[in-house]
């Protein structure tokens, strides 16, 4: 009966034993199965992370400045003759989207900023430098030209956009002038109110008398919820010819890169 008995209980415990123990290595094969997933899921988050905030921005500098270089070579060609007044009206037609057509240099910015402007604001303009709104000004006429770009990713040429103060000097560099702006003030708005990039910004419907300048990007960074815009007035158009004055230039005190 011992026997009988001990063997009972050990024949009535291994199948209870063995039961248990086969669901919970099921359970723990799943649960290890899953953790796998997730961390593999987190790396390809944190890659992908990597990716927008560092890799596109190496790629799109780049890109970017194999523009500028090209845009400077062509521009060097007109040494003589440049033309004092904005571009012409016509010259807006012509552009093609997707065409770089100036430089944008930004001393509060850096010695060394410079960006290519190109015509659109379409996503895949804002990969290749700052767009320019198709139907606004071109640089130096009467109305608004305005242009978007990145805070973050893709060369980010807006980074430090809410560091301008006023009176920072803009300098739209194209084939035949040296457009100078001046930074006027800065406004907050939503993504739905375009009437900043209006002829006369914020006033829809008004005939423009003088010249401006309207940049715009997204605003917190990181974030698309509202749009940071920054307004500038001309002061002066500098024929290539003539070269631009290097205080023009000057890096202001607390320039940021």
């Amino acid at each position: 009966m011992l026997f009988g008995a001990r063997g009972t209980v050990g024949l009535s415990a291994r199948p209870r034993a063995a039961v248990s123990g086969g669901t919970g290595g099921t359970l723990r094969r799943v649960v290890g199965a899953f953790g796998e997933v997730l961390i593999t899921a987190g790396l390809l988050l944190l890659l992908f992370v990597a990716w927008q905030l560092w890799w596109t921005d190496v790629t799109a500098n780049r890109e970017q400045a194999g523009t500028i270089a090209s845009l400077e070579q062509d521009f060097g060609d007109v040494q003589h003759g440049g033309l004092a007044g904005p571009e012409p009206v016509a010259t807006l037609k012509k552009i093609p989207l997707g065409e770089a057509f100036a430089i944008v240099r930004i001393p509060r910015f850096g010695a060394d900023f410079a960006r290519p402007v190109i015509e659109g604001s379409d996503r895949g303009v804002l990969k290749k430098g700052v767009g320019h709104y198709p139907g606004t000004a071109m640089p130096g006429q009467v109305g608004n030209f305005a242009v978007s770009g990145h805070r973050t990713t893709y060369g980010r040429p807006f980074h430090n956009i809410d560091r301008l103060r006023k009176g920072d000097v803009i300098v739209v560099e194209t084939k035949a002038n040296f457009v100078v702006y001046a930074v006027d003030r800065h406004v907050l708005v939503r993504p739905w109110q375009v009437e900043v990039i209006a002829p006369v910004p914020q006033h829809p419907g008004a005939t423009p008398t003088a010249a401006m300048m309207t940049m715009t990007s997204c605003h917190p960074k990181y974030s698309a919820t509202q749009r940071y815009v920054t307004f500038s007035h001309l002061v002066k158009v500098i024929p290539r010819s003539d070269g631009l004055p290097a205080s023009f230039m000057a890096v202001p005190a607390g320039a940021v890169a």
